[in-house]
């Protein structure tokens, strides 16, 4: 099977290309991690929210759904059986890959980039309100977070919320385009840079005693963590392979001089 770049795709390839240029840089500028704070912490709300979705949606009850202001997270829940504790610890890093990807897919299917943001804005509010406010208040006595904690992610997804509405109501086409770009962007990139960290985390050289996804997958299956590391990094190179693949090419088999082969 044979593909090309689509021609359809050039423009959004170009903003997808733009996007990832600026976030490599401001990766190695002093101080630009306050620059993209608020995106760190957008990161950490798809993060955690597809733990608590995925907890949720398995049997599972999710008692709390929290960020802190150094951008790590945490969902407290409680899940029977065998499958829910398996999916509802993958669902991390997978989700956020996934969540990056379903951007480039939306995109290629020529969405509107004010529709995808103003999607992402109440999707970042519903998970606020039913993880970050309910659950809390409901399990308020079993609560293993601080109220301090509580009130920082109400703050954080209430702002995010605003701030993507607000966006996909007021943008041009070309802003949004490009935000929606740089959202995927961050979400790809940010998924594998933490399995990166979570990979020296869990080397035996690195402190495996720190609290991580890895580390309760090891703890509820017996596997090491740094065998859930590899499993995560090869699902989510696989994805943003296909999210690529799916975002660029076209399949075309009359001609036979096109770039791209199987």
């Amino acid at each position: 099977m044979r593909y090309k770049l689509a021609e359809d795709a050039k423009p959004q390839l170009a903003l997808l290309l733009l996007a990832t240029v600026i976030t490599l840089i401001l990766w190695f500028l002093p101080y630009a991690e306050y620059l993209v704070y608020p995106i760190r912490l957008f990161v950490t709300f798809i993060h955690e929210a597809s733990h608590a979705l995925v907890a949720f949606f398995t049997g599972g009850s999710v008692q709390s759904l929290s960020i802190s202001p150094d951008g790590s997270g945490v969902v407290y829940s409680a899940s029977t059986g065998w499958l829910s504790p398996l999916l509802t610890g993958s669902a991390g890093y997978l989700g956020t890959t996934a969540f990056g990807v379903l951007l480039l897919v939306l995109i290629r299917r020529s969405i509107s980039p004010q529709r995808i943001l103003l999607g992402s804005g109440l999707f970042i509010g519903i998970i606020t309100l039913f993880f970050g406010v309910l659950a809390p208040m409901f399990n308020m006595f079993s609560l293993q977070v601080s109220f301090a904690t509580v009130m920082f992610t109400i703050l954080a997804g209430t702002l995010l919320a605003a701030g993507l509405v607000l966006m996909a109501a007021y943008a041009s086409t070309r802003l949004a385009s490009f935000a929606v770009a740089f959202l995927a962007v961050q979400c790809l990139l940010n998924a594998l840079s933490d399995l990166k960290t979570l990979f020296f985390i869990n080397a035996s050289f690195g402190g495996s005693e720190i609290q991580n996804d890895a580390a309760n997958m090891a703890v509820a299956t017996g596997l090491p963590g740094l065998v859930w590391v590899f499993i995560w990094m090869g699902l989510s190179i696989l994805m943003i392979s296909l999210g690529l693949r799916f975002y660029a090419v076209a399949k075309n088999r009359a001609q036979h001089d096109l770039p791209f082969e199987d």
